[in-house]
């Protein structure tokens, strides 16, 4: 902060000593990863990839009887889309009980 004292024409240079608190916060040395972190990290990229491989291995057309008619899609797709219904389906109940309990 510059300010002038006792009506000088020079400037003076002050220092708040809030900000040199936040300033010595702010810079903190950076090591990398941890082990945890890099223990996440792997399990994420290895889940990935049996995620794509799972998806790679059914991309075959299954027939999918509906409740009036059928059609056809590929395996991939309605795995997922069943994955997505009973997750909402067991948010939604457990939202339902959470209500009734109070």
């Amino acid at each position: 902060m510059i300010g002038y004292s006792n009506g000088m024409a020079e400037p003076e240079e002050r220092q708040d000593p809030d900000i040199s608190l936040q300033t010595e916060q702010v810079v903190v040395e950076h090591r990398g990863l941890t082990w945890r972190e890099r223990g996440r990290v792997g399990i994420a990229l290895v889940l990935a990839v049996l995620v794509t491989i799972f998806a790679v291995l059914n991309t075959k057309e299954v027939k999918v009887n509906w409740i009036f008619g059928s059609s056809r899609a590929p395996l991939i797709l309605v795995i997922v889309i069943s994955l997505f219904v009973g997750v909402v389906l067991t948010y939604v109940a457990e939202r339902r009980a959470a209500r009734r309990r109070g």
